[in-house]
C-alpha cells in the first residue's frame, strides 16, 4: 500500500509514519536542549575563569609593584649608608 503525503511516496501507513515523525522530532527537540543547556554551562565556566584570571591578573600588579617600591627603598637604604 503506497500513501501519498503532500506530494511524496511513504509505502508505510500514516499511523506508522506520524509515530516515525514525532518520535524523530523528539529526539531532535532533546537533542537542542541538552546542547542548549551544556552551552549555558559552558559559558558560565568561561566567565568565571575570565573573573578570576581579571582578578589574580590585577593581583600580580599590585605585587609587582610593591616589589618595585620595596627595591627601591632598599636601593636608598644602601646608598645612603655611612
Amino acid at each position: 500500500m503506497q500513501t501519498t503525503i503532500e506530494g511524496s511516496r511513504y509505502k508505510s501507513s500514516p499511523k506508522v509514519l506520524l509515530g516515525f515523525f514525532k518520535r524523530s522530532r523528539d529526539k531532535w527537540k532533546q537533542k537542542c536542549r541538552e546542547t542548549k543547556a551544556h552551552l549555558k554551562l559552558v559559558k558560565n565556566q568561561n566567565r568565571a575563569v575570565e573573573k578570576s584570571r581579571d582578578s589574580w591578573r590585577t593581583r600580580v600588579k599590585e605585587l609587582e609593584s610593591e616589589v618595585q617600591h620595596l627595591q627601591r627603598e632598599l636601593a636608598e637604604q644602601k646608598c645612603c649608608r655611612p
